[in-house]
């Protein structure tokens, strides 16, 4: 957890999970069959946290913020254009 309550962003990375098994190893919410690109869309389509929540009730509040936290750590990198 984070100095102000809410868990740091090691914690919530920790939910996203990758399983050849599981959604053609593409990244997953605690190893369940929600892939963080699902919420990403939900969240893009205009749905808050907790409406997606509502939508995929096995998600936690969590689990939206760490999907986030994954995307913007994906998306964290240096793109060279020619």
């Amino acid at each position: 957890m984070a100095h102000n309550g809410a868990p740091s962003p090691t914690d919530l990375l920790s939910r996203i999970t990758s399983n050849p098994a599981i959604c053609g190893g593409r990244p997953c919410v605690r190893g369940m069959r929600i892939r963080v690109t699902d919420v990403i869309d939900l969240l893009a389509a205009g749905l808050t946290a907790s409406e997606v929540v509502q939508e995929l009730p096995d998600l936690e509040p969590d689990d939206v913020l760490a999907c986030l936290q994954f995307a913007s750590r994906r998306l964290d990198h240096p793109t060279f254009v020619n």
